[in-house]
C-alpha cells in the first residue's frame, strides 16, 4: 500500500508544501455572501486544481473548518490560501489599494461576455455572489468590469460553484501562467 506522499507523485501533483511555493494564477476569489457551505468548498477545490491565489471570504460566507467545506474541498483549504472580511467592500479596497482590478460575475446591464473578455497581465479580484441575490449591486457599480456567462438555456442562472469552475478555467486558460 502507498502512502498518500506517494500516491501524489504518483499521479505527478504536488503536496501542499510545494503548492504553497508554486506560480499561482494572479486571481483572488471574492465570495460575496454566500450562503451555501458545500459551494465554498467546492470554490477552494477549483482553486487548488488552477492555483488560484487566494480566497477572500465575505460577510455570511461560511469559513473553514465548517463541516460542508470539508466534505467537498477535500483537504483545499490547506492549500489555497484563504481570509475572512467582514464586508466585501473592505476585501475590495485592500485589493484595489494592491494593484488589483475588480470583476464581478453577474447578470446585469453594460456585461462583458466572460468568452471574449481578455483579462491581460493585470492581477484581478473576481467577485462571486449569493447563490440568490447574486453580487450585491453596490459592488456590481464599482466594479471594473461586469462579465457574463453566455447561457441558451431556459434557466437564467448557474450554481456559483459551477460559475466559479467555468470562469476560472477560463481565466486560466486565457492568462496560462504555467501548465
Amino acid at each position: 500500500m502507498t502512502n498518500p506522499k506517494q500516491q501524489l507523485e504518483a499521479l505527478g501533483r504536488m503536496d501542499v508544501d510545494v503548492f504553497h511555493q508554486s506560480d499561482k494564477l494572479p486571481l483572488v476569489l471574492v465570495l460575496d455572501n454566500i450562503r451555501s457551505g458545500l459551494n465554498v468548498g467546492s470554490l477552494f477545490r477549483t482553486s487548488d486544481a488552477y492555483r488560484v491565489q487566494e480566497i477572500r471570504l465575505c460577510g455570511i460566507t461560511a469559513q473553514p473548518p465548517q463541516k460542508d467545506i470539508k466534505k467537498t474541498a477535500l483537504g483545499a483549504t490547506d492549500s489555497v490560501a484563504w481570509s475572512y472580511w467582514e464586508t466585501t467592500a473592505a476585501a475590495l479596497d485592500d485589493l484595489r489599494a494592491n494593484g488589483y482590478r475588480v470583476a464581478a460575475i453577474e447578470q446585469a446591464a453594460h456585461t462583458h461576455m466572460l468568452d471574449a473578455f481578455i483579462p491581460g497581465d493585470t492581477p484581478w479580484a473576481l467577485v462571486l455572489g449569493n447563490e440568490v441575490r447574486g453580487v450585491d449591486q453596490a459592488v456590481v457599480d464599482t466594479a471594473d468590469v461586469v462579465l457574463e456567462l453566455p447561457q441558451f438555456g431556459t434557466k437564467h442562472s448557474l450554481n456559483v460553484s459551477v460559475c466559479g469552475g467555468i470562469v476560472v478555467w477560463e481565466w486560466w486558460r486565457k492568462c496560462r501562467p504555467f501548465g
